[in-house]
């Protein structure tokens, strides 16, 4: 009789992330993952104490896939970093809507939530040197257009709204500008 394959933690996360996004995170459970797996619920408890610690290597591959999605569309922007993190994101929502929802529309009410500047530097350092902000107004400016751009994307993971990628392009594009010459303009007010 052949030994029975060992079910590795990589698989139990592998499985994890495709019930996730068959079925949302509310749909994630040790029975589904052990039927995913052709085995019993034994390895999954084997390798995890809990349901919760399962939960959160799935958010931390689903954070790896979504900084997957960004880096490359960053990388293949042709000059236009910024611009393309930003529909990135967006096509990360339309793409992988249970998975978006995990990772940006969960409950974080018991969550510390930590201030990302250092993780998001890249991007600060992209708007600072197109705008001459400092640092810190940069961030600032980040931060206003990412609560636009996740606005969007959160109306594509929950169906709301279907738009064509050139109409995206163009209000991000609008939005970018429009609070660009806001900030520069600041000063003199």
């Amino acid at each position: 009789m052949p030994p029975k394959a060992k079910i590795t933690k990589e698989d139990i996360i592998t499985a994890s992330v495709d019930i996730v996004r068959e079925n949302g995170a509310d749909g994630l459970n040790a029975r589904l993952i052990a039927k995913k797996l052709n085995c019993s619920t034994q390895p999954i408890f084997s390798n995890y104490s809990s349901m919760e610690e399962l939960k959160y290597d799935v958010i931390k591959s689903a954070d790896k896939l979504h900084t997957e999605y960004l880096e490359n569309a960053m990388k293949n922007s042709h000059g236009q970093e910024y611009k393309a993190s930003g529909i990135a994101y967006i096509k990360f929502a339309k793409e992988e809507k249970e998975l978006f929802k995990l990772l940006f529309m969960r409950d974080r009410s018991k969550e510390k939530i930590k201030d990302e500047r250092d993780e998001i530097s890249k991007i600060i350092n992209i708007i600072s040197e197109d705008t001459g902000m400092s640092f810190d107004e940069a961030y600032n400016f980040h931060m206003q257009m990412w609560i636009y751009v996740h606005g969007i994307a959160v109306m594509f993971a929950t169906s709301y709204l279907d738009w064509d990628w050139e109409t995206i392009s163009e209000m991000l594009t609008n939005i970018y500008f429009g609070l660009k010459e806001r900030y520069l303009n600041k000063e003199g007010n």
